[in-house]
């Protein structure tokens, strides 16, 4: 059984991906990478696991259900995971069983080779590895999971390189779309990223000896290393005996880092690509008010996302920034198995309105983005019933009018609310006095791009908003998904 079902609520945002974490050249290297992943638990909620290795005991690991607080903190589970070596992951399933999440699906993988054992943990998704799953299982491969990430040991296991990091880098050759990878093997701590940098990953420093691996430098920051720098895109570092090498193991390629790590993903406190996040989310808000301006009373954010866009449209708008609704932080842990009564009361079990202030007001509401669009309607009825003049929601993405391939569990085209209807619709729909959007201009430029985005020459992957896909989606294209044409 699950141990934790997830609420109506959180249907209607993109899933997180997944984090990764590792650490070498530490004492109790499993607390440093329990620590990492509760710092990155926001990128996926319901599994997590950790392999270690220890001389005298060997490889060892543990996973779980639901979150790191609740698993990774008790005697009876840390003291299996002795060693100075440990890698960790934390998942959504993006790809593989969806609903019924099996503990065979929970990373990180293990394998063993002629050369020694070898587990990996992966951030990101494979947009080839149904056909590579066809492939391994005609040549013999048994699968024991439905992740894509168990491609990668398979092809690891096929390769004929001499040792680990060779078949790490065979393998990552054969596998198309976005990965982030750390791996372990009895002595050293691996991070690969693929050639477009898609999803992130980040090098610490961790006492005198200690390295890490992390997603973002939130996880640095938990354990007290210090951030030494990004891995670059196409970057594979081998970490042994207190040094660091890296390699170049894939064709050099334009970098293209996924823009929706600093709308929404990532954590405000991180830093990626020399820019503070939570800076980044501020300068939307400034740039959605330059944008869209509309006389009103109070800038309100939708919590937790949406709340440095709108102390930046605030500020640039001159309209009072006000804490007009407020989060159930316990929302997960209170309503374990929820009747359907409860389900029906819906968004009002994660928020709730303070009517003393948003009364009688004209109030733009600031989110993240806009997926299915059904929380944004009862959230606009919440607002309404607390006896607000007008409702504004100002949006602080472009309209998400493309699934992601790259390891966001995105809904089907056909549900993006943005795929079908205009700006207009949306507005009419939702039922509200406006809706906007901000521009893919204006995000590159809240983002560091002064000139906006360079058709010709984009800097992200922003495919979610323009279609513009780095990397073609071959096994969904397989399955008929249809590309946009070319302009």
């Amino acid at each position: 059984m699950r141990p934790f079902l997830s609420h109506p609520f959180d249907d209607d945002k993109l899933k997180e991906e997944c984090g990764v974490f590792g650490v070498i050249g530490v004492a109790d290297a499993a607390n440093f990478v329990a620590l990492g992943l509760h710092a990155l638990q926001h990128r996926g909620q319901e599994a997590g696991g950790i392999v270690v290795y220890d001389p005298d005991h060997g490889f060892n690991s543990a996973r779980r259900f639901g979150y790191v607080r609740d698993n990774f903190t008790k005697a009876d589970v840390m003291d299996t995971l002795p060693g100075e070596l440990a890698i960790g992951h934390v998942r959504y399933s993006t790809a593989g069983s969806k609903g019924a999440t099996a503990i065979r699906d929970v990373q990180p993988f293990f394998g063993e080779f002629s050369m020694g054992g070898a587990a990996i943990a992966h951030n990101g998704n494979l947009t080839n590895a149904a056909a590579l799953r066809r492939e391994l299982i005609e040549r013999g491969s048994i699968f024991q999971s439905s992740s894509d990430s168990e491609c990668i040991i398979h092809l690891m296991a096929r390769s004929i390189q001499k040792t680990i990091p060779e078949r790490i880098k065979d393998a990552l050759r054969r596998v198309e779309g976005a990965f982030s990878v750390v791996a372990m093997t009895r002595t050293k701590l691996i991070g690969v990223r693929d050639p477009l940098g898609v999803r992130p990953l980040v090098l610490g420093k961790v006492g005198d000896h200690g390295y890490a691996l992390s997603s973002e430098t939130c996880g640095l920051d938990i354990i007290g290393a210090e951030f030494l720098r990004e891995i670059e895109p196409g970057e594979m570092v081998v970490i042994e005996g207190g040094k660091v090498e890296s390699f170049r193991p894939f064709s050099p390629a334009k970098s293209r880092f996924c823009i929706f790590e600093h709308v929404y993903f990532s954590r405000p406190d991180s830093i990626l690509g020399g820019r503070s996040v939570y800076e980044t989310r501020r300068q939307i808000g400034v740039e959605l008010a330059r944008e869209a301006p509309v006389e009103a009373d109070l800038v309100c954010p939708v919590p937790d996302s949406g709340t440095p866009a709108a102390i930046g449209y605030a500020a640039e708008s001159g309209i009072p920034f006000g804490l007009g609704i407020t989060r159930n932080q316990y929302m997960g842990r209170t309503f374990i198995e929820p009747t359907e009564q409860i389900r029906n009361m819906g968004v009002r079990l994660k928020l709730n309105v303070n009517r003393a202030l948003i009364k009688g007001k004209r109030v733009i509401l600031v989110d993240d983005s806009v997926v299915r669009g059904t929380t944004s309607r009862k959230i606009k009825d919440m607002i309404l019933d607390a006896g607000a003049a007008e409702v504004h929601f100002r949006i602080a993405s472009p309209p998400t009018a493309w699934p992601c391939f790259y390891g966001v569990d995105t809904p089907e085209r056909s549900k993006l609310l943005a795929a079908t209807m205009s700006e207009d619709e949306m507005r009419d729909w939702i039922g509200v006095d406006s809706l906007k959007f901000i521009s893919l201009d204006g995000l590159y430029r809240a983002a560091g791009e002064a000139g906006g985005r360079d058709d010709a020459n984009p800097r992200y992957c922003d495919a979610c908003f323009s279609g513009d896909y780095p990397v073609a989606p071959s096994d969904k294209i397989e399955e008929g998904f249809q590309m946009k044409a070319a302009e």
